[in-house]
């Protein structure tokens, strides 16, 4: 998962609204959204190449999603799969809170993971190795520090807040098409706005955009998620081509 906006505790009716963008190598073999068998009662994609996954809901209605943290230097090899973190995260059978991570962080390359504990959402990066709970209000997490200030995250928080304040001032509900909408903007930032996380220019312009397209890698998903004021999670997935074409999209409900 490369970005996640999220409108945390904001709207009445919907006090978790979450659009995210799945950007990896379009020649990694993945299953789309779908119950999981095991561990059970797990909703997700699945990456069929380490067996983990990138976003997804429990049965509790719990979500949790992970973004890679964009640092080279700190790039090792025969790291454990960070999609493990996703499963461990809403697996009720398995142990699993701050402490857990900081023992079992160094594992994994550097990333990015957002969880549910103790009806809080939680956002804890593995190179700091802290927790950050998010604060009612918008949020975005991609592939740096929490709520950094990197073009595409700001644009997509604001087009998040602008959309959701249009619902509240018209009283009305989100619609899982028009927030997928939000996550396909391609525009990149100018030169002079890019971060500097290590890549190569003409990877920083590309990776600048909320909705990548290229050949070989780039937004390969976009997954909607919103959960009611009654604990009810409706997940929405859009699955796309390196040119861009939408191949497939299922929508999935947990009554919580």
């Amino acid at each position: 998962m490369c970005i996640l906006f999220v409108a945390y505790q904001v709207h009445p009716d919907y006090p978790l609204i979450v659009c995210a963008n799945r950007d990896e190598f379009h020649h990694r073999p993945t299953q789309g959204l779908h119950l999981w068998q095991q561990p059970q009662g797990i909703i997700a994609g699945k990456d069929l190449e380490a067996g983990g996954t990138w976003l997804g809901v429990n049965q509790q209605g719990e979500f949790a999603a992970l973004t890679n943290i964009r640092a080279p230097e700190l790039q090792q090899q025969d790291m454990r799969s960070r999609g493990d973190l996703v499963l461990n995260a809403l697996d009720s059978q398995q142990p699993f809170d701050q402490m857990w991570l900081t023992q079992h962080s160094e594992q994994y390359n550097p990333f990015n993971l957002v969880f549910e504990q103790h009806d809080q959402l939680m956002c804890y990066n593995s190179v700091s190795q802290t927790s950050s709970p998010l604060s009612p209000g918008f949020h975005a997490i991609s592939n740096g520090e929490l709520d950094d200030v990197w073009p595409k995250m700001a644009k997509g928080t604001q087009a998040l807040e602008d959309y959701v304040s249009g619902l509240l001032r018209d009283n009305s509900a989100p619609k899982m098409q028009q927030l997928a909408m939000l996550m396909k903007d391609e525009s990149r930032a100018a030169d002079a706005d890019l971060p500097q996380t290590g890549v190569a220019l003409e990877w920083e312009r590309l990776l600048s955009a909320i909705y990548i397209k290229h050949p070989k890698y780039g937004t390969r998903a976009t997954s909607i998620v919103l959960r009611n004021a009654k604990q009810q999670v409706d997940i929405m997935e859009l699955r796309y081509d390196g040119k861009g074409r939408q191949l497939g999209s299922d929508v999935l409900h947990v009554s919580g």
